[in-house]
């Protein structure tokens, strides 16, 4: 694997403002300090501009390409030499003739080698690039790239796209200087000998362009059989995740059937792709070899008639044989650049998502504090509260959560009237804040936060403001249980629940158990602003209760936003602010709506028809 195993470390670098295309890289320089700012317009505008990126690296590659492959193309001329010099037994001629294969021989070797360094290089430096790049939009975007690009094309683009740019990249050179020699060759033969020479000038070009005609139907096939492969990953993906609710439900063999089924898509759309691909392999075979077939019979009539030397003809028939390498060579480019630009149009794609909070106020250092109000729906949380929202639309309350985080919408996606518009944190908008500074000020939990592997001292152990401690935060999160737990699974001696592995995901805890974890290490980081989206979805009513004491008292100064429909945590909030179509309607207590609010009486107790005005020991028995 040439470049596969390289481990990307950027992702927290700022944007470049600049675009040098002239750098030669070496693998000691990886990875790239400035990846650059990608051209992901379309998937050819980003090809050209990852060339561009190494215009040096390619051009020593095309250089020594040059060296490698001219020497390739000179060799049949010592040959007949050497041939006509035994014809003729001339002695000289013919030590001369080895003399000239012998350095022929040693270009070809030097050129062949640093040919392939450097090629390779150009391989792994774009690929490395191109990881950088991803990793960047990744640490942009967090968690809400995958509701963005689906988790499938995210892992296609990461994997086998990365290779098959990666390949053109390579071939990018050897095929320039194939090209070149070939050129140069077929010149040099329409002077050497005109009646051959015109005629494989002529021929050349023609088989070179003869399999286009069915590259784009290879490329379809290919597509299709790339988009089968991105589907069965991204369905066996989320086999794998819920294979613990399929076991509980006995549904495992259907989805395994299902996972079968797309496998054998994939195997099917192999199958055609590769059919194509033998087709236009086997005329680059047939095609040369009848025109050498018709070289050789022409110049053996013509050797007959005395019109050529023997010598001439061997020269001509190791001319026409050396075309037959630079032909391969076009369609490797060929092959490569129909892969290679379906995979850039979906890279570039993936690099096109974007947060505008790049910062347009640079000199904005320290933590902007204040209320955080979202122009777009209405709602604001004052500063040092605790805030809950209702919303009866699970999909709308994650894209206002997004939102807060300074995630505006996709072009795209629905914005309604306040597209473009800011969320602002105590008068600073976060899309004018640089992007380090807006996430020490805004910090959002979605309902399915993700659980790295690691030990639980690992993953509590994030950029923090110092102020809340482990212990608080886990005590204030319930996560007694759990620690509880950890303990007993500890491999050493200690009984440390710190050093407890905790798997992929958080797969060998309950969802529950992930849920506190999850929140615990947001209460670590203790942002200015925290954003929880259902916090305790998965937790029982009296862990709920006194997780919503433990929030309100640990966040106590800090501004902390949450959405849910819950009662006890409603109850426990300084404000309820009640969203419907995505606009604040109600802001008040949550006893106080449930009086005079019936819309939100329903969302909040799952009533189906509203129903009269509570009395007030209703109310109190309710919450």
């Amino acid at each position: 694997m040439r470049g596969g195993a390289f481990a990307c470390r950027d992702g927290l670098l700022p944007p470049p403002h600049h675009d040098s295309g002239w750098d030669t890289m070496h693998l000691r320089d990886l990875p790239h300090p400035d990846p650059g700012v990608p051209d992901v317009r379309t998937g050819g505008a980003f090809l050209r501009w990852l060339c561009r990126r190494q215009l040096g690296g390619q051009l020593k590659a095309l250089a020594w390409g040059l060296v490698n492959i001219g020497a390739i193309a000179a060799s049949p001329l010592p040959v007949g030499l050497a041939v006509q010099a035994v014809v003729d037994r001339d002695g000289g001629r013919l030590l001369l003739a080895g003399g000239l294969i012998l350095a022929l021989g040693a270009l070809i070797a030097a050129g062949d080698t640093m040919l392939h360094r450097a090629a390779v290089t150009n391989w792994i430096t774009a690929v490395a690039r191109m990881q950088q790049l991803l990793a960047r939009k990744t640490t942009e975007l967090g968690s809400v790239m995958t509701r963005r690009v689906a988790a499938g094309e995210i892992v296609t683009v990461s994997t086998g796209d990365l290779e098959k740019i990666g390949w053109f990249v390579e071939a990018l050179s050897r095929f320039a200087a194939a090209a070149l020699v070939t050129i140069g060759v077929s010149v040099a033969l329409a002077f050497y000998q005109p009646e051959l020479g015109i005629l494989v000038a002529v021929a050349v070009p023609v088989l070179a362009l003869a399999v286009l005609p069915l590259l784009p139907p290879a490329t379809r096939r290919a597509d299709a059989q790339r988009e089968k492969a991105g589907q069965a990953t991204e369905l066996a993906s989320d086999t794998v995740a819920g294979l613990r609710v399929l076991r509980g439900i006995g549904g495992e063999e259907l989805f395994l059937g299902r996972y079968r089924s797309a496998s054998q898509e994939v195997r099917k759309a192999a199958v055609r792709s590769a059919r194509m691909w033998a087709l236009i392999s086997a005329l680059q075979v047939l095609l040369p070899g009848l025109l050498l077939i018709a070289v050789v019979s022409y110049g053996a009539r013509l050797a007959l008639d005395g019109t050529i030397a023997v010598g001439d003809l061997v020269t001509l028939y190791s001319a026409v044989t050396f075309l037959l390498f630079p032909l391969r060579r076009f369609e490797e480019i060929a092959q490569a650049y129909s892969f290679a630009k379906p995979s850039a149009k979906r890279t570039a794609r993936v690099l096109a998502q974007h947060r505008p909070a790049g910062g347009r106020t640079e000199d904005q250092a320290t933590t902007p504090t204040g209320a955080l109000h979202d122009p777009v729906s209405g709602l604001t949380a004052p500063a040092g509260r605790l805030t809950a929202v209702v919303c009866g639309d699970p999909d709308a309350a994650g894209r206002l959560a997004e939102r807060l985080g300074g995630h505006p919408p996709q072009a795209g996606e629905d914005a309604g009237d306040g597209a473009g518009l800011s969320v602002v944190l105590g008068g600073a908008p976060l899309d004018d804040l640089p992007r380090d500074t807006a996430r020490r000020a805004v910090l959002v939990q979605d309902k399915d936060p993700m659980l790295l592997s690691g030990t639980l001292g690992e993953l509590l152990d994030v950029p923090a403001s110092g102020r809340v401690g482990a212990t608080d935060a886990l005590a204030a999160a319930q996560c007694g249980d759990v620690l509880t737990a950890l303990a007993q699974a500890s491999v050493d001696d200690s009984g440390d629940p710190m050093h407890t592995y905790i798997t992929e995901r958080g797969r060998s805890l309950s969802g529950g158990q992930r849920q506190r974890l999850a929140l615990a290490r947001s209460l670590v980081t203790d942002p200015e602003v925290l954003v929880l989206d259902e916090p305790t979805s998965a937790v029982d009513a009296h862990t709920e209760a006194r997780i919503a004491d433990g929030l309100r008292t640990i966040r106590s100064g800090r501004t902390t936003v949450v959405f849910t429909s819950s009662p006890l945590l409603l109850d426990r909030a300084e404000q309820v602010v009640f969203l419907q179509e995505g606009k604040a309607v109600a802001t008040a207590g949550h006893r106080e709506l449930l009086c005079s609010h019936p819309a939100y009486r329903a969302v909040v107790t799952r009533e189906t028809d509203p129903e009269p005005a509570l009395s007030t020991g209703q109310i109190e028995e309710t919450a």
